[in-house]
């Protein structure tokens, strides 16, 4: 029999909330044990935030080459290595990753666990190490960290194509052809817009009525304006019926408002969706409540429905981004070792979208406002008006700020433009610290920024 490996506490998942939290436990003494099935770092690290954000810049810079006329420099048409290109992500991948893995092999208290973890109650564990070897492992408490993967939407014919995800879609070694992305969120944008730029010539597929559409449709069309100057098709309001593989690619039958069509392609990216990275976790076995979806059920305080189990974050849905999960290993450690007063409930919740421009925002759209039922002002400014956009020559977009019209509070703040996501972080610490509007409004900021426009975008509300 398997001997019974025994722990203060268990953190399944080695992601950007699990990691720091394993750490911190371990330096209070904690017995504690860190189980990754894959890599260190989990998506942000591997196959999301960083690698993505490497070849979003290396992208950039091949667009801004062919822009170089436009600035009164000749230059060369540029041309893409994709290997080269590809080998600089993985540089900076395996840099950040081997960075974790050194301070988690350094830290004591700390057994790093590399295997997949399975409940077999709600106070143990099988664990099946990369070796082929299964143990049982108990601890007092249990963290669940385990986060999401690729959803794949139920198409017809679908599982007969060689289709690409988040992950290999970074692996390729030449520029595809023609990529068809199924998906217009977040991540279908990004990807979109970074391969046309490479070169690729580019489709990307929306189901619903807008790209990106958790955003207000005036930064869902101004984005799809950008998109379609640079060559890139844009279909919404279309579902995709039938996928399968033909020579030297893939098609894909859609229908529309103008009908159906056939698209052919080199490439398919499914960009539709993530689903949760439960599963094989079986946490029904341990009495863990979970959506129809299999997302985890937490409280504010991130408990589980299960007394010493919790989860931390994408795995229990809701905003799924590397710095809210981090948040939710200090809300945890807060209520363990602190005033117990940690909780997601009114949380700010910022983000980048990391196009170009960027999409920068925090609290609440416009939309979400209204639908609220909030008494608000809301302030509007074209990056055509800010000084610095023009002489950068990057015009695209707006700023845009929901004010509350009884306190004057900020209520939220979108940005459509260069460095978007920067201004909206400053922003961000106005809205933390409760100021008024005018606060921004009558700052002296300096000069030529882009975040001294927010004097005129506030300004717009007198």
């Amino acid at each position: 029999m398997a001997e019974l490996h025994q722990y203060d506490a268990v953190i399944i998942g080695s992601g950007q909330g699990g990691t720091p939290l394993a750490m911190k436990l371990a330096a209070r003494g904690e017995k504690t044990a860190l189980i990754e099935a894959r890599n260190v770092g989990g998506t942000c690290v591997n196959y999301g935030c960083t690698p993505t954000k490497t070849l979003v810049a290396g992208a950039r810079v091949a667009h801004m080459a062919s822009r170089a006329e436009d600035y009164g420099v000749l230059a060369s048409a540029p041309s893409v290595d994709m290997v080269r290109v590809r080998e600089r992500k993985r540089s900076i991948v395996d840099m950040f990753r081997g960075g974790s893995e050194k301070a988690l092999t350094g830290t004591e208290n700390l057994t790093l666990i590399r295997g997949s973890a399975a409940f077999k109650s709600s106070e143990r564990l099988l664990v099946t190490a990369s070796d082929g070897n299964a143990f049982p492992v108990t601890a007092t408490r249990f963290f669940i960290n385990t986060g999401t993967h690729t959803a794949v939407p139920p198409i017809s014919g679908l599982e007969s194509v060689d289709y690409l995800t988040n992950e290999s879609v970074m692996e390729l070694a030449a520029v595809p052809k023609h990529l068809i992305v199924i998906g217009g969120g977040y991540v279908g944008c990004e990807f979109g817009q970074m391969f046309a730029r490479y070169g690729s010539q580019v489709t990307v597929i929306q189901r619903g009525s807008q790209i990106l559409p958790h955003e207000d449709q005036d930064a869902a069309d101004a984005l799809t304006g950008v998109f379609r100057g640079e060559g890139i098709r844009v279909l919404t309001g279309t579902e995709v019926t039938r996928a399968q593989s033909e020579s030297g690619g893939v098609s894909v039958r859609v229908k529309g408002a103008d009908g159906e069509e056939e698209i052919h392609g080199s490439h398919l990216l499914l960009a539709a969706g993530r689903a949760p990275a439960t599963t094989a976790l079986r946490p029904g076995a341990a009495g863990i409540q979970t959506d129809s979806r299999g997302y985890i059920r937490v409280n504010d305080r991130l408990e589980t429905n299960v007394s010493g189990i919790y989860a931390l974050g994408d795995v229990k849905g809701g905003p799924a981004f590397t710095h809210i999960s981090y948040d939710d290993s200090r809300i945890l450690l807060r209520n363990l070792y602190g005033d117990g007063r940690g909780t997601v409930a009114d949380r700010l919740v910022p983000y980048t979208v990391f196009t170009d421009p960027q999409l920068g925002r925090v609290g609440m759209t416009e939309k979400e406002a209204r639908e609220a039922g909030v008494s608000l002002r809301v302030a509007k400014l074209p990056m055509t008006s800010v000084a610095r956009a023009l002489e950068i020559d990057e015009t695209a977009g707006f700023m845009k700020a929901v004010v509350a019209a009884d306190t004057d509070r900020i209520l939220g703040f979108t940005m459509l433009g260069p460095e978007g996501g920067e201004v909206a972080g400053a922003v961000q610490i106005a809205m933390m610290g409760g100021l008024p509007y005018t606060s921004l409004r009558d700052a002296a900021f300096a000069h030529p920024t882009m975040i001294e426009s927010l004097n005129n975008l506030f300004a717009a509300l007198e």
